[in-house]
C-alpha cells in the first residue's frame, strides 16, 4: 500500500457501512482516510462499541510504517458509529453492506437498504461469492445494486472487484468505479457474474490443490505454506501469474505455453480438469501481454523484477521476528 493522499479528495462523500466486522471496519479506515465521511452501523451493540477503537488501532499501525499522511486521530474523527440503519444511510451517496456471507441475511439487509436509502445512492455488497442476482433480483431499486468485493484487509490489499448483475445500470457501475478510485483503491470490473468472482476463484484454485497435496501425503501444511510464502507468493507480491511466466521464459509467455502447456494440462487432468491452453487462447493472452510489455523490454523488466524481490527480501530480513 502506498502512502495515501491524506484525505484530499475531489469530492468528499457520505459513505454508509453496514456491518462492523473486520471488512466493515477495514473499509471505514480506507474511506475515512480518503477524506470521506463514514457512518457505520452493526446490529450487535458489542460490535458498535469496539469499532472506533479498532479503527484507531489500525491507523496507528499504518502510521508507524509511514503508510498514512495524516495523524490517526484526525482521520478517526471522520468515522461515526450510529445506532440504527436509517441514521447510517441518511444522505449517503455510497452504501457498502458488509454482513456475514449468508444469503438470507444479505437479502433481508438489501431489502431494507433499498427501502430507506436515498434514491441516488449506490448500494454495494462486500459479498465474497454470492452474486447480486441472488440477493437483489426482486428489489424495486435493483438497478443500483452490485457487488464490491474487497481484499482482506482492504487497507493493505488495495483491489476491489466491482461485479454488476445483468440488471445493474451502467450509471451505478460507473459511479462505483469512480468512488473506489476516489478512495485510492484499484477497482476491477468483473465482466459477468460467477460464483467467487475472480479473487476467490484464483485463491480457490491454489487452495484446492494445496488440500489435495496434503491429503495425498505429498507435502505438509507447513511445507506448502513455506513454498508459497518464500516462492510463489514472494514473486506474486511483485507481479501476477501471467507476467511471472512471461518473464520466466526468454521469448515470453507464448514460448512458455508451448514448452510447459502440455505438462500443466496433464496436472489438471490428474484432478479431473480438462482445460487445455488452446492456440487461440494462448494467442489472445500473448497479445495482451505484448501490448503491456513488448519483448524488446524483456531484459529490463526481468532486472526490475529481480531488484523488487531483492528489496522485499532485504526488508523481510531487517524485520524482527
Amino acid at each position: 500500500m502506498a502512502i495515501l493522499n491524506g484525505g484530499e479528495t475531489t469530492h468528499a462523500r457520505k459513505v454508509a457501512i453496514i456491518g462492523a466486522g473486520s471488512i466493515g471496519t477495514g473499509l471505514a479506515v480506507v474511506y475515512s482516510h480518503a477524506g470521506h465521511t463514514v457512518s457505520i452501523f452493526d446490529a450487535a451493540p458489542a460490535q458498535r462499541q469496539r469499532v472506533l477503537q479498532e479503527v484507531r488501532r489500525i491507523l496507528y499501525d499504518l502510521q508507524e510504517f509511514g503508510l498514512v499522511a495524516l495523524p490517526a486521530d484526525e482521520i478517526v474523527r471522520k468515522v461515526q458509529v450510529v445506532d440504527n440503519l436509517n441514521d447510517a444511510v441518511s444522505s449517503a451517496e455510497f452504501i457498502h453492506e458488509c454482513a456475514p456471507e449468508d444469503l438470507g441475511i444479505k437479502r433481508r439487509i438489501m431489502k431494507e437498504l433499498d427501502e430507506v436509502a436515498p434514491a441516488n445512492a449506490v448500494i454495494a455488497s462486500a459479498s465474497s461469492a454470492i452474486t447480486a442476482s441472488e440477493f437483489a433480483d426482486r428489489l424495486p431499486g435493483r438497478a443500483r445494486c452490485l457487488v464490491a468485493h474487497p481484499g482482506n484487509p482492504p487497507y493493505l490489499l488495495r483491489v476491489m472487484e466491482i461485479v454488476p448483475a445483468a440488471f445493474t445500470s451502467e450509471d451505478a457501475v460507473r459511479r462505483a468505479l469512480s468512488f473506489m478510485a476516489s478512495a485510492e483503491l484499484a477497482p476491477i470490473r468483473v465482466r459477468r457474474e460467477l460464483n467467487g468472482f475472480v479473487f476467490n476463484r484464483l485463491q480457490g484454485a491454489v487452495l484446492r490443490e494445496a488440500y489435495c497435496l496434503v491429503r495425498d501425503g505429498v507435502a505438509s501444511v507447513e511445507e506448502i505454506d513455506r513454498l508459497v510464502r518464500d516462492g510463489l507468493g514472494l514473486r506474486w507480491s511483485v507481479i501476477g501469474p501471467f507476467e511471472t511466466v512471461d518473464l520466466n521464459t526468454r521469448g515470453g509467455i507464448g514460448r512458455h505455453a508451448r514448452i510447459l502447456g502440455p505438462s500443466y494440462h496433464a496436472m489438471g487432468a490428474e484432478r479431473g480438469q480438462d482445460d487445455p491452453w488452446t492456440q487461440g487462447l494462448v494467442s489472445e493472452i500473448e497479445s495482451q501481454r505484448r501490448a503491456i510489455m513488448p519483448l524488446d523490454q524483456w531484459d529490463d523488466r526481468v532486472r526490475w523484477r529481480n531488484r523488487k524481490l531483492m528489496s522485499l527480501i532485504a526488508a523481510r530480513e531487517s524485520e524482527p521476528d
